[in-house]
């Protein structure tokens, strides 16, 4: 049995369809809800660390004090070689905690859209079984730089770097796999705010429409975490 530990930003980003599947697979997930001041785990507390989305960007640790703190969590997994799992916000704070610069996209991205993975991420054995190009939920405006080390996995029309690699258990994805229709309505009741006329920016139609797409990312998502789990 592995011990999941997510670290959940904000109340309507928890780990969803994530956490469908460690229950089939008999694993333990306990959630450290940090917008409620939740104490961060210690590193013996945890075999794989999963850290979620938000609205936030990493910068702001005015905002959110446990920022400097879930870093440097963050970089202590990875040195103790945890196999550690970024989305989005995720993504952005491990790239973040390797030293990599995190900075806003030139477009925000928000809908249902294509990624393409890239020849490392067709060879990458986290991502095996992955067909070259899918369509996966996105939600951000901020992107990251490769980490020294990270391979480049994925990309989309509207953002560059979707998805890197460091090492074989390091995996931050800018996407979302993990949605289910819960966590998609969470964010449209959230963050409608976004929601304005751009290029890459789908109305509430159109992302309500492409919920048929949410169950063949699980399908991907449930490839992805049992080819993490035999790494």
């Amino acid at each position: 049995m592995l011990r999941i530990r997510s670290l959940q930003h904000v109340a309507f980003e928890d780990a969803a369809e994530i956490g469908s599947w460690a229950a089939m697979r008999g694993h333990r997930l306990d959630a450290t809800r940090l917008f409620q001041a939740q104490a961060l785990p210690a590193l013996d507390d945890f075999d794989w660390l999963l850290v979620m989305g938000g609205p936030m960007s990493v910068g702001e640790e005015g905002a959110y004090p446990w920022l400097p703190d879930e870093k440097k969590l963050i970089r202590r997994a990875i040195e103790s070689n945890k196999t550690v799992l970024g989305i989005c916000l995720g993504a952005q704070l491990i790239a973040s905690a390797l030293g990599a610069r995190v900075h806003r996209n030139a477009q925000k991205e928000i809908g249902w859209y294509p990624v393409s993975l890239t020849p490392e991420g067709a060879r990458a054995l986290a991502l095996s079984g992955f067909p070259p190009g899918f369509t996966a939920f996105h939600w951000h405006g901020d992107t990251f730089d490769l980490p020294e080390g990270g391979l480049h996995l994925a990309r989309s029309e509207a953002c560059a770097h979707q998805a890197f690699l460091v090492g074989d258990r390091v995996l931050g994805l800018q996407f979302h796999l993990e949605c289910s229709q819960a966590s998609v309505e969470g964010l449209l009741a959230h963050c409608a705010g976004e929601l304005v006329s751009a290029p890459f920016i789908q109305d509430e139609r159109k992302i309500r429409g492409g919920a048929k797409e949410i169950a063949a990312a699980n399908r991907l998502l449930y490839t992805m975490l049992d080819n993490l789990e035999r790494l």
